[in-house]
């Protein structure tokens, strides 16, 4: 099963192409990890399209932690709304850009452990930041449809995302670390569903193990 992991990654990657980039993603391309952690934030619980018009208006105001800390919570919460739990998330923007003036002069962390450390950051986010922010090779970012894939090829039988990283890393060879995000979201949001996915015009049906695939295959 470990010969076939690069082979089915190399061919969703050749299949995502077409699909449109992670909002984050698209963001990360201006080489910001200030830009990359905030949105990121947002896009939890939160659609792509809805992340990216948010993300929008909130950098057109500032783009640092320095001016950001200097907002109100309920000027942030009116640039980021709708994203879900805007409340909470607007708090946390603001205490985020205030531990990183405090802590890391301004700077986001590059390293897990220290990213970990802001009120509000999960594995998922750190892992986003050290992979698009910083280019980091050993980040290995998983959220729902990283979890959910690799669960329904059969390669691990995990019960949360964490767990899913550590058994991920286990078995997918670094190099495809970076990349793994990008493919597996896009690969998840347009064709490998959590409902109704569309198993007829997946590319690696034949290395797939989930036994329901054959019930949707039409």
């Amino acid at each position: 099963m470990k010969k076939e992991i690069p082979l089915v990654i190399k061919r969703l990657k050749k299949h995502v192409k077409g699909y449109p980039v992670p909002v984050v993603t698209e963001i990360s391309h201006e080489g910001n990890p200030f830009k990359v952690l905030i949105s990121c934030l947002l896009s939890l619980r939160t659609r792509d399209e809805t992340t990216a018009k948010a993300s929008e208006r909130l950098f057109a105001v500032c783009e640092d932690p320095y001016n950001m800390a200097k907002l109100t919570i309920p000027r942030i919460r009116n640039l980021i709304y709708p994203v879900g739990f805007y409340k909470t998330k607007a708090m946390r923007i603001k205490g985020i850009c205030l531990e990183l003036i405090r802590k890391y002069d301004g700077e986001v962390p590059n390293n897990l452990d220290e990213l970990l450390k802001l009120n509000g950051v999960g594995r998922k986010t750190a892992n986003l930041v050290l992979t698009l922010g910083y280019m980091d090779p050993t980040g290995l970012c998983i959220d729902t449809h990283c979890h959910r894939i690799p669960n329904r090829l059969g390669w691990i039988n995990t019960k949360n995302p964490h767990d899913t990283e550590m058994a991920l890393r286990k078995i997918v060879p670094k190099k495809y670390f970076l990349s793994f995000n990008d493919i597996f979201v896009a690969f998840g949001q347009h064709l490998c569903k959590p409902i109704s996915p569309r198993c007829g015009r997946c590319p690696v049906f034949k290395y797939c193990k989930w036994p329901k695939k054959d019930d949707v295959r039409h």
